[in-house]
């Protein structure tokens, strides 16, 4: 017979905030939380558990802006410390929760929810971190902000690693071990260009065998 005029319709969406090391995906987080808190609404800002660079449960900019959250192991967490009365959730550092938090903020968002990502949509090897692609994909606003290249002052969009021994994907660090870099001036590492070699060969063999002894 219809809604009840009493009855208050929530719909979700799901932001996501995405780009480089220093470029102010946190701090951009933190404003939409605030404006979003002067307003009223009830939110509640995640992190995992594993960002302790500046504090161990708030979330921190590199600015020095700086919001109470709730840390968290897993992307189940989310769920479980949730509140009915939750309207929008923030999480940053999206990318280090596996691919099971895509599931938990399609669920959000079908709640009425209104979800904010922020988080590296690049590894320091410029390859897509986490489930950052399909969040991506799934989201409804996507705010890609840059950073200043520490070599010549343009845009970045990439990270860029300090020399190290590790080469995990996930090593947690700032200015110490990460700056951030325009396309110019990021490392393409070395297998990169061997495997566009190899693919030039195969796509035009003949030609690529007389350069190749030249």
């Amino acid at each position: 017979m219809g809604n009840h005029p009493s009855q208050q319709f929530f719909a979700g969406n799901v932001e996501v905030i995405c780009g480089p090391m220093f470029s102010g995906k946190t701090e951009e987080l933190i404003r939409r939380v605030r404006r979003a808190q002067i307003a009223r609404q009830k939110v509640q800002i995640f992190k995992p558990a594993i960002d302790n660079r500046y504090h161990e449960t708030n979330v921190v900019s590199h600015s020095s802006l700086e919001i109470a959250a709730t840390p968290v192991i897993d992307a189940i967490d989310i769920l479980k410390k949730l509140y009915d009365s939750t309207r929008i959730v923030a999480i940053d550092e999206i990318q280090f929760f596996d691919h099971s938090i895509i599931k938990i903020v399609k669920k959000l968002a079908r709640r009425g929810v209104r979800v904010i990502c922020a988080g590296l949509d690049q590894d320091y090897r410029g390859s897509s971190f986490g489930p950052m692609p399909e969040l991506l994909a799934i989201s409804d606003d996507v705010c890609k902000v840059q950073a200043i290249c520490t070599v010549c002052g343009a845009g970045a969009t990439k990270t860029y690693r300090k020399p190290s021994d590790n080469t995990e994907q996930v090593l947690v660090g700032e200015a110490d071990l990460y700056e951030a870099r325009c396309r110019t001036h990021f490392d393409y590492y070395g297998e990169d260009e061997d495997e566009l070699l190899a693919f030039t060969v195969a796509v035009n063999p003949v030609d690529n065998q007389a350069e190749l002894k030249l």
